[in-house]
């Protein structure tokens, strides 16, 4: 749909700066515009009618978008595991753009201004959606969704999840471009029409209720983020340091809390480097402080089965009575937690032997049943452990069995002080939208913050610093559209998407060597006719 005549060198420049302008949406920097124009350059980079080329300039985009995305990885593990899935990811992004070169030439799509918007943004969104199932269940980092936090466009995870705010915002980076087309062209109407069309998709969000009030009551949190000496991979080379650090941070809590007043008190991912299940002095260092707030303690930690293998746990623990209910985490990290066809791996990098013993899922969904004396009833905890936050079902399941709040357990110590904690509490404040529950981030050494079910923060940490959280959060019952739809808006688009490539395949349109001419109204701005053909 769009010309040929575009110069390859500006096809290349859009790829490369559409990359790193697209980073630019995300935390630290948190430009959420920024995003949705650096995916405008990434369209605009695609203005050549040849295959290959396109999949070279979505190749481009995406290497540099996810080099600079997921820097963190490089800090954690090293340079050879974090190129190997930035390379991976960006194939994602180059398949999209090898197939809209095919789709654009469909003749209903060369026609309609409309289906040539959605379609790609159909395509985008359905890469989205298969990396982050596949390969190894797949890395959901760097939707463009989770830029959207802070912007009128995130309230729409409300209506149908991350798949809706992807899709508004990818519309918006197109109709972004064509509006340019616009400019160039000294089209006022094709301009005009483009820009208003994406200010009322943005306007949108900002009608939709997200409500905040109690639907169940509300309930007296603690958290405690213990913090520990320094980051990396060795973080945890201090035997006791990690838990020593939450118990007295759990002491600390009395500076602002009488004992008795919490409900329940909140430790992160790894808040016990050793399990109070096997361990004695353990036991006695968190029943202690269990007894001295006089409230449970939800604390993660790590379960080494006799048959093999690791557990990555959350434990309820009661004074005087210990774990009364556990959940597993379902989804560990492969590279990171597990390594998969590690025999394969290790000629590339012998980073994969930092993991000696692989972690095993969970096949429960995050609920923590809490009693609570004070509301004379038991509470429904939704629990998410670290990454699990990034993947859409498995939010979706733990509010679906009753979660009345959401608690994101993470130990972000491996990351040093990169952006990863950020980018994560970014995600955390779109669940909070998505599913109306007010949602807890809790870590080792931070960020962690207290959001509100409309995705303010209530109240935050810093990096790597020792503080602790008390904060009364409503409890709620209600369901939300995107709860309610559940799968049903990722299957919609991957179902359309498919339909894209069979139709691109079966319905192309007879060529002389030329791509399509579409109506002038729809061209980019370099898609301008060529006087010399």
């Amino acid at each position: 749909m769009l010309a040929q005549h575009t110069p390859r060198w500006l096809t290349l420049l859009f790829a490369l700066s559409g990359g790193l302008l697209t980073d630019l949406g995300f935390p630290d920097t948190g430009i959420w515009l920024a995003a949705i124009a650096g995916v405008s350059l990434l369209y605009l980079a695609l203005s050549r009618d040849a295959p290959w080329w396109n999949f070279l300039m979505g190749f481009v985009w995406g290497v540099v978008f996810f080099l600079k995305h997921i820097g963190w990885a490089q800090y954690a593990v090293g340079n050879v595991p974090w190129a190997a899935l930035s390379v991976l990811e960006a194939l994602f992004v180059a398949v999209v753009a090898l197939v809209w070169t095919f789709v654009r030439r469909v003749p209903v799509v060369v026609r309609s201004r409309t289906l040539h918007v959605s379609a790609f943004a159909v395509l985008f969104v359905g890469a989205e959606l298969a990396r982050s199932s596949v390969p190894f269940g797949g890395f959901p980092w760097g939707r463009i969704a989770f830029s959207q936090a802070e912007s009128p466009i995130g309230r729409l995870a409300w209506v149908a999840g991350m798949p809706l705010v992807s899709f508004a915002a990818v519309v918006v980076a197109v109709l972004l471009a064509l509006g340019l087309a616009g400019i160039r062209r000294l089209d006022v109407l094709t301009f005009g029409t483009t820009i208003i069309v994406a200010a009322v998709i943005v306007a949108v969000g900002l009608i939709v209720p997200l409500d905040t009030r109690s639907e169940a009551g509300t309930l007296r949190v603690g958290a405690v983020q213990g913090n520990v000496a320094k980051g990396g991979l060795d973080a945890f080379d201090i035997r006791r340091e990690v838990l020593d650090n939450h118990v007295q941070g759990t002491h600390a809590l009395l500076e602002q809390v009488d004992p008795g007043y919490l409900d329940i008190v909140l430790w992160p991912e790894n808040g016990t480097d050793i399990d109070p299940q096997v361990d004695a002095a353990a036991e006695a260092a968190i029943d202690g402080a269990a007894r001295a707030v006089d409230a449970p303690l939800l604390l993660g930690a790590q379960e080494f089965p006799d048959d093999g293998g690791r557990y990555n746990v959350a434990l309820l623990w009661e004074a005087g009575v210990g774990v009364v209910d556990r959940y597993a985490k379902q989804h560990p990290a492969p590279f990171a937690e597990y390594i998969p066809i590690r025999d394969l791996v290790r000629p590339f990098s012998d980073a994969v032997d930092l993991v000696h013993t692989d972690m095993l899922p969970g096949t429960t969904p995050g609920i923590i049943t809490l009693e609570s004396p004070r509301l004379e009833r038991d509470v429904i905890v939704g629990d998410i452990i670290c990454f699990e936050v990034a993947y859409d079902e498995l939010v979706r399941e733990s509010i679906q069995a009753g979660g009345e709040l959401l608690v994101v357990q993470t130990n972000n110590a491996s990351f040093g002080p990169t952006n990863e904690s950020t980018q994560q509490l970014a995600m955390t404040q779109l669940r909070a939208i998505e599913t109306g529950r007010t949602t807890i981030q809790i870590s080792t050494v931070g960020v962690s913050a207290v959001v509100a079910p409309n995705g303010t923060i209530i109240e935050r940490t810093g990096l790597f610093t020792t503080e602790q959280l008390v904060a009364d959060v409503a409890l709620r019952t209600s369901m939300t559209p995107a709860v309610v739809l559940g799968p049903w808006p990722a299957r919609l688009v991957m179902l359309l998407a498919l339909g894209l490539l069979v139709l691109a395949v079966v319905r192309r349109p007879t060529r002389d060597g030329r791509p399509s001419v579409p109506r002038p109204a729809v061209r980019t701005a370099l898609a301008t006719e060529s006087s010399t053909r």
